[in-house]
């Protein structure tokens, strides 16, 4: 398990304004799996959604850095890689999270 500090430096690496929206999406799935149960696949998505888009702006923000300079080291490189998958894997969390919700909420046979 991450200690806290960890789990706060991930959530400023991977983007604070894209982590904060699907920080928002999370929250607003457990509101939505207790008041409007049909609306928690469509708020998991919108969280992997988001956290795609944020991967690929990442992505193209590496790719705009790697074309301004000539010579830059791999281990700079990887690690923007790194930090620019950390959205999307928050978002695939967040996806899991919707579909555990509407399994429980699936009406028994």
């Amino acid at each position: 398990m991450l200690p806290l500090t960890n789990l706060f430096s991930l959530f400023v690496s991977g983007g604070p304004v894209g982590m904060i929206i699907i920080t928002l999406l999370f929250i607003g799935l457990f509101f939505a799996a207790w008041k409007a149960p049909a609306w928690v696949k469509e708020i998991g998505i919108a969280a992997l959604v988001v956290g795609i888009f944020w991967t690929l702006l990442g992505q193209l923000q590496i790719a705009d850095f790697l074309a301004g300079h000539d010579d830059v080291a791999f281990n700079i490189i990887a690690g923007g890689f790194k930090v620019s998958l950390i959205p999307v894997l928050y978002g695939l969390i967040v996806y899991f999270v919707s579909l555990i919700l509407r399994v429980i909420h699936k009406p028994r046979i």
